[in-house]
């Protein structure tokens, strides 16, 4: 498997970018993708899917009299090219003028990204059988943990290795790659009321050498699986509640798209009118950091040339910043933060890189032993969460936390608090953070959420 040269698709972007200049564009952005993808997923202990595909794709921006249009190809012949980077300038003939479309001034660009070993170069070499050897090692251990294991989801293995290549026509010219490897199991058990209980468990990244073992992963899931039988109710009541990782996962997912600019300049998050103001606990400190070598979500550059840089977005609980782009910026008064980000066929918009919330130094066997009576979530589901509000209530599922120990495992059961709450109610913060994700946080306590149940 062989991905096309650094060299190659520096020149076809530059190339792109003159083209686009002498037919009639001030401004020329070129992004240039390429991938190797490699899907293979078991169940039952035989082969389910084995997927292997390749892409290319190029996409440009152009800007002329103030007026701007993105499109894309993935025909890469110089014909294919061509038809695009026309299509390109009509549109932007067509479109309605904005000033602030522009790219970020010339002065925000540094020369040189960093190099933050986002590529395993061994993960070109990992083939069908590599992937599927690995999804039935972990399968196969979870299947055979505990006997009350009598199905499965199956195990996948989901490999990528591909170039990102980012070309202007003021100057920026830079390249970099990137890999991912993850696994993921989903063991069944049989409960006594004849409900089936699904669990599981996964590790993804950059370098196979520091993938969880498969043997360790499947174990993981059987084990959380079968904690999930006998799952009840509970009454309704106001109590403590505690997020594992996954769950804290997901409340900070939620918070992201408050502090999104482009959210912020459309009044579409509640956080709108509060930067400089505390939100949050004065225990809470969220980073996005896109500089954190082998990090997920890093990445040497942004989606508009601008080196990245480390955003300290809450620190003791006062919003210091929104993620922004170059047009949220303007839009909000503001610079960028270098968190634009850009699929092939479309405009820059602001997103993060590697958000976390810092861990805090408790581990969650102390956080939860000062609980005489709560909630310990492990995940949650639904879609109660109105941005503009803050307005918070999801369904749950977890184990009860009693005399400081976890007890009787939870389901059916929804939580609610209204974000403006919720997180100035966050009391500890575990030392688990494992920033496999993203978006990572780790386990988090809230002094009291209503848990709604039967």
């Amino acid at each position: 498997m062989t991905l096309k040269t650094d060299k190659d698709l520096i020149t076809l972007a530059s190339q792109v970018t003159e083209q686009a200049q002498k037919a009639g564009a001030e401004l020329a952005e070129v992004l240039v993708r390429t991938s190797r993808n490699l899907s293979v997923k078991v169940r039952l202990g035989a082969p389910e899917l084995v997927e292997e595909a390749g892409s290319s794709a190029l996409g440009i921006r152009v800007l002329k009299n103030g007026r701007s249009a993105t499109t894309s190809t993935s025909d890469l012949r110089p014909e294919g090219i061509e038809v695009m980077v026309r299509d390109a300038i009509d549109l932007a003939e067509l479109s309605e003028p904005d000033p602030m479309l522009a790219p970020p001034p010339h002065s925000e660009r540094e020369t040189q990204p960093p190099n933050l070993d986002l590529y395993d170069k061994s993960l070109e070499n990992f083939n069908g059988e590599m992937a599927r050897n690995l999804a039935l090692e972990a399968e196969t251990t979870a299947r055979n943990w505990d006997k009350r294991i009598t199905n499965s989801e199956g195990a996948s293995v989901s490999r990528t290795v591909g170039n990102t290549t980012f070309v202007t026509s003021d100057g920026f010219a830079h390249q970099f790659r990137s890999s991912y490897l993850s696994l993921v199991v989903q063991p069944l058990a049989d409960d006594s009321d004849g409900k089936k209980r699904l669990g599981f468990h996964w590790d993804a990244r950059r370098h196979q050498e520091t993938l969880g073992h498969a043997a360790t992963i499947g174990e993981e899931a059987a084990r959380r699986t079968i904690a999930k039988l006998g799952a009840q109710k509970l009454s309704t009541e106001e109590m403590p509640v505690v997020f594992g990782p996954e769950a804290a996962r997901a409340l900070l997912g939620l918070l992201a798209s408050c502090l999104n600019g482009a959210s912020v300049y459309k009044r579409q998050s509640y956080l709108a009118e509060h930067e400089g103001e505390r939100i949050a606990s004065k225990n809470l400190q969220i980073v996005d950091d896109p500089l954190i070598l082998r990090g997920p979500g890093s990445r040497p550059f942004d989606g508009e040339g601008l080196i990245s840089r480390r955003n300290e977005v809450v620190k003791d609980g006062i919003l210091q910043t929104f993620l922004l782009d170059t047009y949220s910026a303007r839009r909000l008064g503001k610079i960028s933060t270098g968190s634009a980000a850009r699929s092939v066929g479309g405009r820059p918009t602001p997103a993060p890189s590697n958000l976390f919330i810092s861990p805090g130094t408790a581990s969650p066997e102390e956080i939860i032993s000062e609980v005489s009576r709560g909630l310990y979530v492990t995940s949650m589901m639904g879609f109660g969460f109105n941005a503009v509000t803050g307005d918070f209530s999801r369904g749950a599922e977890g184990f009860l936390i009693e005399n400081g120990h976890k007890t009787m495992p939870v389901s059916e059961v929804t939580i609610g608090l209204n974000f403006r709450e919720l997180w100035r109610r966050i009391d500890a913060i575990g030392s688990d953070l494992d920033l496999k994700a993203s978006i990572a946080a780790p386990t988090l306590r809230v002094t009291r959420m209503t848990v709604a149940g039967q």
